[in-house]
């Protein structure tokens, strides 16, 4: 595997046309995917921007968040809220020839309310022991409602966005007659701290992130959100991002030896020719430049001495 970084992509929108994606049911921003691979370890991150339910039919695939490891293996989901980044390394097990066979179930804000309406779910209030990433036993029956999609997934155009919509509520009902815990952790926010705004910022301005994520995060309405960064920074919270991104970038390019590329995507930039541009912007030479001039600058220094 290469030591590359990689670009941090957004799912569910950068993983329906995966390489190694088997089938996919999207409709009115529902979507489920299903994924079967050989592997023997494949790491990777993306950036949550809906609720997240991953079931492994067969397989290990671990979740790194924070300072945290959660291993999902064969007949276990994990669910993981929305907002957040979350480091990958997924592999097959060598008795089933290293096959990974997994499906991934994202849920949007709308379809919760719809099915907290619909199940007559009473209100829950806030508490104390919410963790962002959870893992959720299958019993038969969730096995066996999963097994029931396969045939949606042969056919995915016969399939009306009514449909799919009825399937993922069935599944929120099979968790959460099985594991009322589970109800606890989809209905809460990501964190029930008082949600630092220098905390939540330093932990995700490298990160593919809209101002609604942010707030989200930070536990705060979009409106409030922006009037206490404003408060705090004295700038807006684009403005502060983008700065925050070149600053890390100059930091990286005078003290690692990461490539131009690796540093672009670890600083959250989309792409190379972007974030040459601001950076010449701001510096007044392109990356590349700026490391030549100042390794040059330095080992004339070391030369004195």
């Amino acid at each position: 595997m290469s030591n590359s970084i990689g670009k941090k992509f957004k799912a569910p929108q950068e993983l329906i046309n995966a390489p190694d994606k088997t089938g996919s049911l999207q409709q009115n921003g529902l979507s489920v995917i299903t994924f079967c691979l050989h592997t023997q370890g494949r790491k990777g991150s993306y950036f949550l921007k809906d609720h997240l339910l991953l079931y492994v039919k067969s397989g290990i695939y671990k979740v790194n968040f924070r300072d945290r490891e959660y291993t999902v293996r064969s007949n276990e989901m994990v669910f993981i809220h929305k907002s957040i980044l979350i480091e990958y390394d997924k592999s097959g097990e060598s008795d089933s020839e290293y096959t990974l066979d997994y499906m991934m179930f994202f849920l949007n804000e709308k379809l919760l309310e719809e099915f907290v309406q619909f199940a007559g779910v009473k209100p829950i209030y806030p508490v104390r022991d919410v963790v962002p990433v959870s893992i959720i036993p299958i019993n038969d029956l969730t096995r066996t409602y999963f097994e029931s999609l396969q045939p949606y997934f042969d056919r995915p155009s016969k399939v009306s966005d009514g449909l799919v919509k009825i399937k993922l509520m069935e599944l929120l009902f099979h968790l959460a007659d099985s594991n009322e815990r589970f109800l606890y952790q989809l209905l809460q926010p990501g964190s029930t701290d008082n949600n630092s705004i220098v905390r939540i910022m330093e932990e995700n301005f490298t990160n593919p992130v809209s101002l609604q994520d942010l707030a989200y995060l930070s536990g705060r309405s979009l409106s409030t959100f922006k009037r206490e960064f404003q408060t705090t920074y004295n700038t807006s919270p684009l403005k502060w991002i983008h700065n925050r991104r070149l600053d890390k970038a100059e930091k990286l390019l005078l003290e690692t030896t990461l490539s131009i590329t690796d540093i672009c995507y670890s600083t959250g930039f989309e792409n190379i020719a972007h974030f040459s541009k601001v950076f010449k912007l701001r510096f007044g030479l392109s990356p590349s430049e700026f490391r030549k001039k100042f390794k040059l600058a330095e080992n004339e220094v070391k030369n004195i001495r």
